[in-house]
């Protein structure tokens, strides 16, 4: 289709570029009707520039549109070119202090915890590190987009407003300027009319609603039939059904129905289909038609192509204006006087109001081009930026009606603008006073909550999807109430608190919707069917909670308007309280001679609401008159004597009671709704306005009334009135048989009222309330949840309640009760409580919940017993209360109180069964120990001739009245004591006895004398003393019964060992003579251990026994036995590679024999070390595939193991494992033949021999193949080679091997093909025996590098699982040949060998360059028995071995040589040369001549020998390990330790001389012919002349990438990051390679890859390509590291990034800023290194089964 177009647009281009935008200009500035030219113009070309075809070709219309439509305006604007008028408008300019860079999607954003003025002011990345706000606390944040940088903004920041870009020169003044003044005349005037004319063209197009009619003055005559099917966003439709949808619609591809859906959802709208109206039509009604099943369908409409071109103009429009009046203030002023100018049509007519208003029907990408275009004209403006706030106010209730009803966010919504005006104070506070801001926003609230039920309040429905989504809308407009009262005045006018008070009122209005909402009633008999809707009523109080905080701060700022609250709150109360009391009788209660009037009234029947706004806000308020002492000053103001208190506390004590009943378990048949709610009405959300005011509204009403009336209230809404008021009740009651749950829940009723006293008195802590400091109350709160056990810094800020700004107010005080301690490598940082805060510890703190109460008291007693204290915990000792608060205390000894305090006693005393409980006695005594505290801080108070009124002493001395003559209190405590059941309570009672005396003997003595005191002391000792000495008999008791006990045993046992005498003495023998075996085990010195050779150090191999892990049935290892197994697992990696790029591409042909020394990609084998016989694992994996396939298709969740890919776990210890190595011993042992002549032939005879018979092994196999017809010339070929001497080619070896141990060997060799190489599995491959090889060494040089990278001697302690699984595998490795077929192995070793001795037959060897030497090493090893085992001449295995690894050698130095840098170093001169540096540079000349001098001229010796060393050691500590393992010769002690340099013990090990040189001189005849033949290969000569590259040794190590100190400059990197696919659209999820360094864009559909025939995710599709199926990423938005492997596998791990308290941050909540710890880093790295992400993945998903259902391919 595109061929077709491209002449067309071509021609349209020449009409069009003949104009210049000169001459148009010209035109114009003659023109008398400037607005007719420019539309006639605009007409005339904008459709033929935009929209020509299906796809738009942004670059080719932009640069025409500059070009013809835009620049004849800049033109006319600068009245010369403009590429000169707008350089000298910018230099005229003064820059702006104001930052206003607007944020992308992502990008980071700080603000200053110390310094701004709240928490919406923000700065953007540059202007922060150039603020002087890096050194503070400050707060990182990923911004959502769409807000912009508060730099320069003075209103925001309470210090250090501008950063070193935007500071103000000392010479200037903030002033208002008048920013014309720069500009001339005639410019202003042009200007005025451009952008006049532009920016109503601008809006009038985008707010066009005809689909295919454009207005008159843009209408062209010729019309062509060419339409536009147009999809718009919604956010109701998902990607999938979009895409579906649109694949069915418009027959596309999938991808294409991707591209179309990622550009709706980015731009808000995309033409899906061009060409006549009715091919359009039908694609819109196929769309509709298929997505209007469920929902609303989504926007589709057939617009005509130049309806379309216009409005995509308009668009550019928009963003040219934008971009133009950056040149300078002044254009910016002119712009904003056209957007803001009244039109003809009156009220909202101006420009901005007609966007604004038509907000809701513009498409996502407009939204977002005028928004810009807001701020970067109307916000930065500061003058018309209050014009603009006052509009937005005018038109706040129809935007946000709009908003409503529109289905996007809000972030795209304008009304997302608020955050702009109304955190501005000044801004703020002027639309408060001049457009009544506050009243609109409420009463615009309450506009969109219209159910109310009879008596007017709210009601809501069941909470569905629709209702939670209109419900997130509604609290938008919370959240702007939220900002208007964010900064707080500090001057107020009139006007201001008139206006406020008006505010005010609508907020009591819509208190008082909630006031009693949601009452429940008591379920009694059925439990409840349908759960009550709960949800909604309690996030509206969640979100009010900040607000009506704030409301009451305001109120505190001015008395005036603080008395005015409060009248206006108590009258809307009484209103309330008018309809509650009717029809509820008057009864009179009466207790000790006292009488009060209440209503009856019982919460367990009748309705109760948990929401009492109205109640709590009047109880902050009562407060606010006693901290403000406005209650002292002005009492006359005041309706205090108006107050009925019985009234003030009957809801609040209501609510309290259902608490204690829900607790007492008497609504349980009511459901979860209400075990919620009653949580969160004591959660750290909401507590604050809720449960902490019901007390504090108990606490006043206590405070104004006979604290007798109160109990009696109290006890009579508690349903105990009954209990108390009946001498002699309990024992009724225990007496008559009741029922036990009756009883119960009465006992935890008594207990709750008794907690409720020690709340109103206790909780004091309020300023107000108490005479406390403003930090007072935080810390109580940090010291109690810090006597429950230490926590992280997060946990902490958790649990303290937040204000508006997200502050606790923790960090001030933190320091002074507790201590920090750092974490380690886990974990986190801890705080500690100090010591000496422990005396401050209140068991009954009113926010503990009933867990954290008895964590706590179980803490502080073992504190106690630890410091050797006795373990009573007393009340603290109290702050005294406000004296509007003072009366409070009496309620301690009023006698309905010392009533319910006797009784509970002399219940305790007298002990009757279930009818009291421990907890209710405990309570008691903290009540007694309260009110002694309180008399003595009274007595020591007490001024001279005052009367003291608090003698709680006096008053629990005196025994009951007359008829009962009850005992007195005291006296009841005094037998208490000693009451042997109450062992726990001794302490706490004797604590009490000792104050009563103190408090006794200050009484007595006027002047309290030191005698009086040291008197009770004494006493105390005595009775210290007696205790001692008692628990001293006790202990001694206890010693000497334990002591009888163990002589028992101990004779017991004797006994038993006589009676068994021969069976402990065979296990005593065995034991010697395993240990003397041990013992015996190296019968050779120290000094000669050697791996390999015909000297090899022979050591006897020890019996091996293991025990299978499933059968628990112990076996000796041996080679006829049943084959025993490792667990094992077999992965590809690139863990080592220095090249990633490199795959391959058909795995079927490709040949694996030779390994390039980039390790491109190697196949790594670990294990977790735990034995099973074959048989028992083969058996326990059938059932785990069994049980695999009996799960149902549908239920096929992702295990953490595929069994399809024979994955399993370890049953013993859950490792994730895909095959098994079978034990075997050495196989050299079992192979070596006992020929040993003593003349072995040196490496130029048998490198000779070996090439014979190689050659005859050769012919053998050609006649074979052409056996068929036998022809006279090739038996007299076979007869020209002689068969060399020994050599029987026709020997076929016996396998020594039982049959499973063969079938074993098969086993694993295959999984090893299957996982190195990505095939099918295939026992017969040629290509087997390669991968077992390869895989054994690809193991043994990442063991190498592990142990090198961390400094560790080569045979230091390994793991034993590690130890274990290298000896496995490589004596796996030597036997694998024993089970492949002889020729094909053969095969591989001629050619393994030909690359160094070359053989005619072979024609595309590697050059000696590329092929990794120890990969050759091990091949050539283990290869050789295979043709060894015809050779009868009597050379040895062993020989074979030495000569190889000589050879590998000095090939390995060679390469080291041809690939050395030779860089200059200067210190050459001093060092001495030795026989080594004249050997090797004798070498290098070798090397020099054989390639032509292209190798260049040697450094110095040294040099050579430093850098050849260096490079081969390596290679040595590979072969020494492996050569270990193989031969099973024990490492020599010098390996063993770490520090000095292993080389020469490595040569000696190996059995190499240690001046490598020599190898050469010793073999010289044979080796220059090799060297010339190596060097003359064509690949060396490219690499000498510079043509190609070569890998350098030693390789470097491989790490992960580096990551940046601080994690902002890695958020940043990615907020820069674009989506490679969708042309420059922001990454929603940019993700880290931490292997590689890429940047992905992750969870996204238009990266998605195609992998294998599956669509996965950019992360996913980069393990393929970059960790061959593992990968590490850091996902930088969420701060998680995240770990995949293959396409079902994926973990998270905990990031290495930590805040100041040693905390991880996931998901960027807390903003705290974070730093790289390296430990943790380098923790990752050794997980990476030791190839155990898949293991670590397994144990993740093994652990939490969350993981297991997230589909990580699409990661």
């Amino acid at each position: 289709m595109a061929s077709e177009m491209e002449p067309e647009v071509q021609a349209i281009d020449r009409s069009l570029l003949e104009c210049s935008a000169e001459e148009i200009a010209g035109k114009w500035l003659q023109a008398t009707d400037l607005t007719r030219e420019v539309y006639q113009h605009l007409a005339h070309c904008v459709p033929k520039i935009y929209c020509q075809g299906p796809n738009p070709f942004p670059q080719k219309e932009d640069t025409l549109a500059q070009h013809i439509l835009l620049g004849p305006m800049e033109w006319y604007m600068c009245g010369e070119d403009p590429a000169l008028g707008f350089p000298k408008l910018e230099q005229a300019n003064k820059p702006s202090h104001l930052c206003g860079r607007v944020f992308k999607v992502g990008e980071p954003t700080y603000s200053c915890r110390d310094c701004a003025v709240d928490p919406t002011c923000v700065l953007c990345m540059e202007c922060f590190l150039g603020s002087i706000h890096r050194d503070h606390r400050y707060r990182m944040t990923t911004s959502g987009g769409g807000g912009f940088c508060d730099c320069g903004d003075t209103e925001a920041w309470k210090e250090g407003p501008y950063c070193q870009k935007h500071e103000l020169s000392s010479s200037e003044v903030v002033g208002e300027e008048d920013p014309l003044v720069h500009l001339s005349e005639d410019v202003i005037a042009r200007t005025y009319n451009i952008f006049a004319i532009m920016f109503r063209y601008a809006v009038d197009i985008l707010t066009w609603e005809k689909e295919s009619e454009l207005p008159d003055d843009l209408e062209v005559a010729e019309k062509s039939d060419t339409y536009y099917c147009m999809l718009f966003n919604d956010e109701v439709h998902t990607y999938e059904q979009v895409i579906y949808t649109l694949q069915k619609a418009v027959n596309c591809t999938q991808k294409e129905a991707i591209g179309f859906a990622t550009t709706v959802d980015r731009d808000g709208r995309r033409s899906v289909r061009y060409g006549d109206f009715q091919y359009c039509d039908q694609a819109k009604t196929v769309i509709v038609r298929n997505t209007s099943r469920q929902t609303k369908p989504l926007k589709v409409q057939v617009m005509h192509s130049s309806v379309a071109a216009h409005q995509n103009f308009g668009l550019k429009a928009l963003s040219w204006l934008g971009s133009i009046i950056g040149y300078s203030d002044g254009l910016r002023r002119i712009l904003c006087q056209v957007g803001l100018q009244e039109g003809p049509d009156g009220e909202n007519s101006s420009l901005v109001d007609r966007l604004m208003l038509n907000d809701s029907k513009l498409w996502k990408g407009a939204r977002s081009v005028y928004h810009q275009l807001f701020m970067s004209s109307l916000l930065m403006d500061l003058k018309y930026k209050k014009l603009f706030a006052v509009r937005f106010a005018k038109n706040y209730r129809q935007l946000q009606r709009d908003f409503m009803e529109d289905d996007h966010e809000r972030a795209v919504s304008v009304t997302a603008l608020s955050v702009q005006f109304f955190t501005a104070p000044t801004l703020a506070r002027m639309l408060i006073t001049e457009e009544n801001l506050m009243t609109v926003i409420i009463k615009a609230f309450m506009d969109h909550l219209k159910h109310r039920d009879a008596q007017g309040r709210f009601q809501f429905e069941r909470y569905t999807a629709l209702q939670a989504f209109k419900f997130r809308r509604v609290q938008s407009l919370i959240l702007d109430l939220k900002y208007v009262l964010i900064s707080k005045p500090t001057e107020w006018s009139d006007e201001l608190r008139q206006k406020f008070l008006q505010g005010f009122d609508a907020f009591l209005e819509l208190l008082k919707c909630m006031q009693g909402m949601d009452p429940i009633t008591r379920q009694v008999g059925q439990h409840i069917e349908m759960e009550p809707e709960w949800e909604a009523a309690f996030t509206l109080q969640m979100k009010l909670t900040h607000v009506i905080s704030m409301v009451q701060d305001w109120c505190a700022l001015d008395e005036k308007v603080l008395i005015e609250a409060y009248k206006k709150c108590l009258a809307v109360l009484m209103q309330c309280h008018g309809g509650f009391t009717d029809g509820e009788q008057p009864i009179t209660l009466s207790i000790c001679g006292h009488s009060v009037e209440t209503i009856r009234y019982c919460v367990s029947q009748e309705k109760v609401s948990i929401h009492l706004p109205i109640s709590r806000l009047l109880a902050g308020l009562h407060v606010l008159l006693s901290k403000s002492e406005v209650a002292y000053r002005f009492p006359e103001l005041l309706p205090l004597s108006e107050l009925s208190p019985p009234m003030l506390i009957e809801h609040p004590l209501r609510c309290l009671v259902l608490c204690a009943q829900v607790h007492a378990g008497m609504w349980r048949r009511n459901g979860f709704s209400l075990v919620n709610q009653i949580y969160y009405y004591h959660n750290v959300k909401c507590r604050r306005e809720m449960f902490d005011k019901d007390i504090v509204m108990l606490q006043t009403g206590v405070s104004m009334m006979d604290p007798n009336h109160f109990l009696m209230i109290v006890l009579s809404r508690f349903e105990l009135y009954q209990i108390f008021s009946t001498p002699d009740y309990g024992k009724r009651f225990s007496s008559e048989v009741t029922h036990k749950d009756v009883v119960q829940q009465n006992n935890t009723l008594i207990e709750e009222m008794l907690y409720l006293i020690i709340m109103l008195v206790g909780e004091r802590f309020s300023p107000g309330v108490g005479q406390v400091g403003a930090t007072d109350e935080i810390k109580r709160e940090i010291i109690h949840q810090l006597s429950i056990k230490p926590m992280a810094h997060s946990e902490l800020v958790k649990s303290l309640p937040e204000d508006e700004n997200k502050e606790t107010g923790m960090e001030s005080v933190i320091e002074t009760v507790a201590h920090f301690k750092k974490p380690g490598l886990t974990g986190r940082g801890m705080y500690e409580l100090k010591q000496e805060c422990a005396k401050d510890f209140n068991l009954y703190f009113y926010h503990f919940s009933r867990a954290e109460q008895s964590k706590a008291e179980e803490a502080q007693r073992k504190l106690k017993r630890e410091n050797k204290e006795d373990t009573a915990l007393p009340p603290p000792a109290l702050p005294p209360f406000c004296p509007l608060f003072a009366s409070l205390v009496n309620i301690l000894q009023c006698d309905v109180m010392l009533c319910i305090m006797g009784t509970i006693l002399q219940w305790a005393v007298e002990h009757h069964g279930s009818a009291w409980s421990e907890s209710m006695l405990q309570r008691v005594l903290h009540l007694i120990g309260m009110a002694l505290r309180e008399e003595k801080h009274h007595l020591e108070n007490a001024s001279e001739g005052h009367v003291q009124t608090f003698t709680f002493t006096q008053k629990i001395s005196k025994p009951g009245d007359a008829p009962h003559n009850s005992p007195s209190i005291l006296a009841m405590l005094e037998t208490l004591q000693n009451a042997p059941s109450l062992e726990v309570h001794k302490d706490m009672i004797r604590w009490l006895l000792k104050m009563f005396n103190t408090i006794k003997k200050i009484r007595e003595s006027s002047s309290t004398s030191p005698v009086a005191e040291a008197e009770g002391t004494i006493m105390e000792e005595s009775s210290r003393d007696k205790d001692k000495a008692e628990r001293k008999r006790k202990a001694e008791i206890a010693r000497l019964r334990r002591e009888k006990i163990m002589a028992q045993m101990s004779e017991m046992q004797r006994h038993f060992i006589d009676e068994n005498k021969e069976l402990f003495q065979q296990t005593l023998e065995l034991d010697a003579s395993a240990s003397a075996a041990l013992d015996s085990s190296p019968p050779v010195s120290d000094a000669a251990l050697t791996a390999l050779g015909p000297t090899q150090t022979q050591v006897p191999e020890p019996r091996q026994f293991v025990t299978c892990i499933l059968c628990q049935e112990e076996q000796e290892v041996t080679v006829e036995s049943r084959a025993m197994v490792l667990a094992a697992f077999v992965q590809r990696s690139t863990v080592l590679s220095k090249d990633r790029t490199k795959i391959i591409e058909d795995p079927e042909k490709y040949d694996p024999l030779f390994m390039h020394p980039d390790l491109s990609c190697g196949t790594h084998t670990g294990s977790c070390g735990h034995v099973m016989h074959a048989h028992c694992w083969q058996r326990y994996f059938d059932s785990v595939q069994a049980k695999e396939q009996r799960r149902q298709q549908r239920l096929r969740l992702h295990t953490s193991y595929d069994v399809e890919n024979g994955e399993f776990l370890c049953p013993l210890c859950e490792c994730l494992s895909n095959t098994v190595i079978p034990l075997l011993l050495p196989p050299r042992g079992i192979l070596r033949r006992r020929l040993n002549f003593s003349d072995q032939p040196d490496l130029t005879q048998w490198a000779k021999t070996v090439n014979q018979q190689i050659k005859v092994t050769q012919m053998l196999r050609k006649e074979d193949s052409v056996a068929d017809a036998p022809s006279s010339e090739d038996t007299e070929a076979m007869n020209i080679i002689p068969i060399p001497e020994g050599f029987r080619p026709d020997f076929y070896p016996r396998n020594p091997y039982s049959d499973s141990i063969k079938e074993m060997l098969a086993t694993f060799g295959t999984a090893a093909y299957k996982v190195g190489l990505k095939v099918h599995p295939n026992e017969g491959d040629p290509r087997v025996p390669i991968m077992c090889w390869g895989t054994c060494a690809y193991t043994i040089q990442s063991i190498e590098r592990i142990l090198s990278d961390e400094e560790k001697p080569v045979f230091g302690p390994l793991p034993c699982r590690l130890d274990d699984c290298l000896r496995s595998l490589t004596r796996f490795a030597a036997a694998h040949w024993t089970v492949a077929s002889l020729p094909v192995v053969q095969g591989h070793f001629c050619k393994l060998f030909a690359s160094l001795v070359p053989s005619d037959n072979y024609e595309d060897l590697p050059c000696i360059l590329d092929i990794d030497m120890f990969h050759l090493l091990v091949g050539l090893v283990l290869a050789f028995p295979a043709l060894q085992c015809q050779d009868f001449s009597g050379s040895s295995l062993a020989t074979g071995d030495l000569h190889i690894f000589h050879l590998v050698t000095m090939a390995h130095i060679v390469q080291i040589l041809l690939t050395s840098c030779t860089e200059e170093n200067g210190m050459d001169q001093e060092n001495p040369t030795g026989e080594e540096e004249l050997a090797i540079l004798s070498l290098h000349k070798t090397l020099h001549q054989y390639t032509g001098s292209a190798l260049e001229e040697a450094p110095s010796g040294w040099h050579l020998w430093k850098s050849v060393r260096a490079g081969i050691t390596p290679f040595l500590k590979c072969s020494a390990l492996f050569f270990h393992y193989l031969n099973g010769v024990p490492a020599p002690p010098d390996l063993q330790v770490s520090g000095t340099s292993h080389f020469e013990h490595l040569c000696n090990y190996l059995s190499l001389p240690t001046n490598l040189s020599r190898l050469f001189q010793e073999n010289n005849d044979i080796m220059n012919s090799l060297i010339e033949s190596w060097c003359q290969n064509s690949e060396v000569k490219r690499y000498l002349n510079g043509e190609r590259g070569a890998i350098s040794y030693p390789r470097g190590a491989n790490k992960l990438i580096d990551l940046p100190e601080d994690y902002s400059s890695l958020i940043n990197q990615a907020s820069n990051f674009s989506c490679p696919k969708s042309g420059g659209d922001k990454s929603r999820a940019p993700t880290l390679c931490l292997v590689c360094g890429s940047l992905l864009c992750s969870q996204s559909y238009c990266c998605q890859a195609e992998l294998e025939g599956e669509d996965v995710g950019a992360c996913t599709a980069h393990t393929y390509s970059c960790g061959s199926g593992a990968g590490i990423f850091l996902r930088v938005r969420e701060c998680q590291v995240l770990f995949l492997a293959g396409k079902t596998k994926g973990c998270f791990y905990s990031p290495p990034y930590l805040d100041d308290y040693g905390e991880t941050d996931q998901g960027l909540r807390r903003g705290n800023p974070l730093h790289l710890c390296q430990e943790r880093f380098r923790k990752i790295q050794k997980l990476w290194q030791q190839h155990s992400i898949t293991e670590e993945i397994g144990h993740a998903q093994e652990a939490n089964q969350t993981l297991v259902g997230i589909d990580w391919q699409h990661l």
